[in-house]
Parts: C-alpha cells; structure tokens; sequence
C-alpha cells in the first residue's frame, strides 16, 4: 500500500488492484482535482464532490464495502461542528495488502467505546491538526491518537501558502509542538507492507505533491 497526500485532507491510497482518493476539494482551494478514471472516491463529511470522470465508486455514508479485494469500513461519527447527537461525518477504515489503514476526517475529538471497537486495530492513522474551530487541532488529535493507538500517524489540513483554505488553518510546526511528537520521516510518499512497523507510535509527514 503507498499513502500521499495533496493538501487539506485530501489523500490517495493505492493498492495493487484499486486507487482511493479521500477528500479531494482541491478545486475548490486553488489546486486540480487528482480523481481519476476508475478511481474510488471516498467522502468523509458534507463535501459536495461531483467527479468529471467515471469512478469506480463513491462512498459517503457509513456501512461495510469490498471492491477489488480491499475491505472499506464507514463508520458514522460527530463531526467537528455538528451538535451534540448528531453523525454527519463518517470515518473510514480502509483495509488492504493486510494493511489496516483508518481516515479520520473533521470530527468532534470524541469516539466512544462501540466506534472503537468497530475500528479495531489501526496500522496507519491519517489525522486533520489545522484547528482554528474548522477541524481537530493538535489537542483534540493526540486524544484520538491515544484511543486509537495506531503504529503511524499522517497529519493533514495544516496551513500551506499553495492553498487557499476557507478557514485559516495552524502551522504543522505549532500543531507538532501540541501533539508532543517528532516526525520519524518526511517523505513524499508513504509505501507500506504489513512487517514495517514499530512497537510504539510514530509520526511521517508527507509532502504535499
């Protein structure tokens, strides 16, 4: 499995036999949309996403999915600005090449016992830091890192002068120093095998492609 990442909380997911892009509204902050021809799209919150070429699928609620041998698990959560009660978003795990890797999107910093057991184990957790009221900030991310216990941590939606973000984002420099974690590597791209990981957790950055 090879992670990358593209800006906001967009990121490709590639395996053998499928491509997954999560969240691409690049089009929308000054960027080009990477969707492409047979790829899956998945969709972790409200964003409206019309594809101008044919994909495979699009997910965007929560249920059990399995294209091209890769397990896709949507599981409902609050979003960051929803109220009390209320599941807008959906996370998503997406398991494959015996990979078990999970896509938070903007959610409130809270999963309870039953959203965690429907997670269950994490190898890669693809996390928002950019705060600012918008999405997770470093404080409510290290919450859900400690919960979900994953073996790697991406992070996403931090300030970058490329992209014109709605909502002013924070610093990946101000948002490492809150989540007390330095970087292992910064790589453009993230490949994977199931025997690579440590005992305890660490943080990769991607550069944006």
């Amino acid at each position: 499995m090879e992670v990358q990442y593209y800006g906001a909380n967009c990121v490709r997911i590639s395996t053998k036999k499928l491509t997954i892009v999560v969240d691409d509204n690049l089009a929308s902050i000054g960027q080009k949309s990477i969707v492409k021809t047979g790829d899956m799209l998945l969709l972790t919150g409200s964003l409206v996403v019309e594809p101008k070429v044919d994909t495979k699928l699009v997910i965007a609620m929560p249920g059990e999915y399995e294209v091209a041998n890769v397990s896709i698990l949507g599981v409902a959560a609050r979003s960051h600005m929803d109220e009390e009660g209320k599941t807008s978003a959906t996370i998503f795990k997406v398991t494959a090449d015996d990979v078990r890797t999970v896509v938070l999107g903007h959610i409130y910093p809270d999963l309870n016992e039953t959203q965690l057991e429907e997670l269950g184990r994490v190898d890669v957790l693809i996390i928002p830091v950019g705060g600012n009221g918008y999405t997770l900030d470093s404080l409510g991310a290290l919450k859900l890192i400690k919960k979900i216990e994953p073996k790697i941590v991406i992070p996403t939606q931090y300030a970058d002068k490329a992209l014109n973000y709605e909502v002013p984002a924070q610093t990946l420099e101000d948002a490492l120093k809150g989540l007390t974690m330095e970087p292992k590597e910064t790589v453009p791209k993230l490949k994977i095998k199931p025997g690579d990981f440590d005992d305890t957790t660490s943080l990769v950055v991607l550069e944006r492609q």
